[in-house]
């Protein structure tokens, strides 16, 4: 499969070159502004007929959306699957986006043309006063207690995930993070043990994660789409399925905790808003974790002297696992993981769709126009970051501070409305993980090796990411 990837995304790249090839660049307004309004017209250009940037897009984000900027500014369109879409990757104009304070920027509306199949009623893809009821009541899932309990069902299977790991010179690291997380989410989220049903459950969790990537989007039967819509329904089955005996009992798994929320006003989820938001939650709090640790570790595989540092540091600590209050007592942990997020954000993306006719950071967006946030680009941007390319933690210690050149200059969370509820969650699950691996293992990557990336929820290794892994 891994192999496979890489050979499509080298198709791609063959196909984007191309298509910018037979299709020059000519620069036109999205849409005139408004006379006497002092708005400049939002430049860009739709590429090849349909698809538009689709391709490029694929093939080299990083490399496209730096080309974008230097020709059109921060803020500029293209069009993507027949939309015209308005791209944003400045720290001041996301800052518009996300906190929206004209309340014209529609999440849902915008999550939905590129998710909505495969993970409608998440909190994400909900507006407004919807979606502060709903996030009222989601915010009981996630509060200190209850994360302290999540990491007292996660720790042991972090243990025994990590700890059987089998030494090897080509040791697959995203695939074994990946499995690791997908049985704790089975368990931690759904309060599945681990068997048969399980197995079904993260099955059809990955098929409907990769139904919301699917280039050919239709239900044709055997594609990506129509696998995603497929396990999409196994999920819902289940979880309806399972309501009954969550609600009666007093389990500590986040299904049994959604069962049970309810605001100090009395407010509680339907069991349709449950089953939306199991779905959700899942991908949410899986993919983005097993991505950062996989890159973190990779970083620290090409860089030694951190490995080595942050191996110290958890050593010191005197603990074989982590508990809620240490934390925050592994700074450089910290610093290397906002890095790591800072170089490959996990979610790569952030959508939202104009209700009516807008302004961002000086531009004309006219109504219906796609938005998209760009923060992976953003944060590897020379403009905004010092060598944005190097891995370097200390960028974010306080005689520093880079992050700190503007409030959403390192905005991997989101901001606003809709900041990630689940952010402390996913901190938690990387830094126990990271813990562990540091004291059990030392690692590294072959000489040269760059990790070869395609787009998922954020850049996902398309080689299962290949290390070096020997037991201390």
């Amino acid at each position: 499969m891994a192999v496979r990837k890489a050979v499509v995304n080298h198709r791609i790249q063959g196909r984007a070159a191309g298509l910018l090839g037979r299709y020059p660049s000519v620069p036109q307004a999205l849409a005139t502004p408004p006379p006497g309004s002092g708005l400049k017209p939002v430049m860009g250009d739709y590429g090849a007929p349909g698809i538009g940037h689709l391709l490029s897009t694929l093939a080299d984000p990083l490399n496209f959306s730096r080309d974008r900027m230097r020709r059109y500014g921060p803020v500029q369109w293209m069009g993507v699957f027949g939309r015209q879409v308005v791209g944003v990757v400045s720290p001041a104009a996301t800052e518009e986006v996300l906190l929206d304070r004209k309340h014209v920027l529609s999440a849902q509306r915008g999550y939905e043309f590129v998710i909505g199949p495969f993970f409608r009623g998440g909190i994400l893809l909900r507006d407004f006063e919807e979606h502060a009821y709903h996030r009222r009541i989601l915010q009981q899932a996630f509060t200190r207690p209850r994360l302290i309990g999540y990491l007292g069902l996660t720790t042991p299977r972090i243990v025994r995930g990590v700890d059987s790991w089998r030494p090897a010179p080509d040791f697959r690291l995203y695939d074994h993070v990946k499995r690791l997380l997908l049985e704790q989410a089975t368990v931690v989220f759904a309060g599945a043990e681990l068997g048969p049903e399980g197995t079904r459950l993260s099955r059809a969790f990955e098929d409907a994660v990769h139904g919301g990537q699917a280039i050919i989007r239709t239900n044709l039967p055997g594609g990506v789409w129509s696998r995603g819509l497929r396990g999409r329904k196994v999920l819902e089955d289940y979880f309806r399925r399972e309501l009954p005996a969550k609600r009666a009992g007093a389990g500590e798994d986040l299904f049994s905790v959604l069962c049970h929320a309810e605001t100090e006003d009395g407010e509680s989820f339907s069991d349709a808003d449950i089953v939306d938001h199991m779905i959700f939650v899942m991908m949410a709090a899986h993919d983005t974790s097993t991505l950062a640790i996989s890159m973190l570790a990779y970083e620290l595989g090409r860089n030694p002297r951190w490995q080595e540092r942050l191996r110290a540091e958890s050593q010191a600590l005197g603990k074989p696992t982590l508990d809620y209050a240490d934390l925050d007592r592994l700074p450089a942990l910290e610093m290397a993981f906002r890095e790591t997020l800072r170089m490959y954000a996990p979610v790569g993306q952030m959508v939202r769709e104009a209700l009516e006719d807008t302004e961002i950071a000086g531009y004309f967006v006219p109504k219906g126009a796609l938005i998209m946030v760009g923060p992976y680009s953003m944060m590897r941007n020379a403009e905004y970051w010092h060598d944005p390319d190097v891995f370097d933690p200390e960028r974010f210690a306080p005689g520093r501070a880079e992050d700190k050149s503007h409030r959403f200059a390192w905005p991997p969370f989101g901001g606003g409305a809709h900041k990630c509820i689940g952010k402390y969650f996913g901190s938690m699950t990387v830094k126990a993980t990271m813990h562990r691996m540091l004291l059990n293992y030392r690692w590294s990557v072959p000489d040269g090796y760059e990790v070869p990336l395609v787009p998922s929820t954020g850049p996902t290794p398309a080689d299962g990411l290949p290390i070096r892994l020997d037991r201390l």
